[in-house]
């Protein structure tokens, strides 16, 4: 059975009659990323702060690596490397100075504490800036030595909030690459909140959708596609050299195969829903009864098609 690191039970915190948090129940697995993807002031922050104990929950109990978040936030502290979405350093000493100070300040030997600076900045790509003062850094260097600054303390989790904010698009992708290569070669687990539907698509191994302090939705892409497009989850749409007759005479063998849920017809398009991508059966079904292709169009419902459904009622 896998292990949950992470398991939140009806945490909810209110301020008077408004809920930031809304009963939430959440687990995620050893070794996950997971992505709270949700608007700005869905109340993703809120959750953070909660399950690193830094804010007391109005009623629910947040529980990490087996501590109770509330009762024993200092636990959570040794297990947990959290990155703000606003990264702070001293801009007048070295990026390696920085994590020196920072990794003292949290009980580390100086000598020990230089070692693991370099091995994370080595980690992170920032091997070549080591002495470089943190005030010439690019926006994308100071997220890597954020990041840099969680690893020292040989974290399980890892907690990254609106971390790719400020950063340039060939940043985003090396940025996010470098978190799901960490993730995948040390086992660490990942919780990844933002409001970027393609970043969170890009690297998540699974989703939850939060809006308005509420998880409307959570799992895989084809799990949230399946759920909410069950005759749609992919879309595969034909154009012939010639139109189709009504009524079609090979439109029942058609839906016999596997998965095919609606056939649609119009003029010499044929529109196929399916519960998964079959656009190699229906192209060889096609050419085995002689008729001429054209153009064939897959869409598979992403991210953005599952948010906004969600979206458009959240209830």
């Amino acid at each position: 059975m896998e292990t949950s690191i992470i398991e939140l039970k009806g945490l909810t915190k209110s301020y008077g009659t408004t809920h930031a948090v809304d009963h939430l129940d959440l687990s995620i697995k050893k070794g996950e990323i997971f992505g709270l993807l949700g608007p700005n002031g869905a109340g993703k922050t809120t959750t953070i702060l909660m399950m690193l104990g830094l804010i007391q929950p109005t009623s629910g109990i947040p529980t990490i690596c087996g501590h109770n978040s509330t009762t024993n936030p200092i636990a959570i502290k040794s297990k947990v490397g959290y990155m703000p979405d606003s990264i702070g350093f001293y801009d007048h000493m070295t990026g390696l100075e920085n994590l020196m100070y920072i990794g003292q300040l949290n009980g580390f030997s100086r000598l020990k504490v230089e070692r693991m600076a370099i091995e994370a900045m080595e980690t992170v790509g920032l091997d070549h800036a080591i002495n470089m003062k943190t005030a010439t850094y690019s926006r994308g260097m100071k997220q890597r030595l954020g990041l840099a600054d969680v690893l020292i303390k040989q974290p399980e989790i890892i907690i990254l909030d609106e971390p790719t904010l400020g950063i340039d698009p060939t940043g985003i992708k090396a940025f996010l690459g470098l978190i799901e290569r960490l993730s995948r070669e040390q086992g660490l687990t990942v919780l990844l909140s933002s409001h970027h539907l393609n970043q969170v698509q890009q690297v998540c191994d699974r989703v939850g959708i939060f809006v308005k302090g509420r998880l409307l939705a959570e799992g895989n892409i084809e799990e949230l596609s399946k759920k909410l497009f069950p005759e749609a989850s992919h879309q595969i749409r034909l154009r012939l050299k010639k139109p189709i007759r009504i009524p079609w005479k090979d439109e029942s063998e058609l839906m016999q195969l596997i998965d095919v849920e609606k056939v649609t017809i119009e003029d010499n398009q044929i529109q196929i829903g399916c519960n998964k991508d079959l656009t190699p059966d229906i192209v060889r079904f096609m050419a085995a009864k002689n008729y001429d292709i054209i153009g064939v169009q897959q869409k598979e419902y992403g991210l953005e098609d599952i948010y906004q459904k969600y979206f458009e009622n959240p209830n």
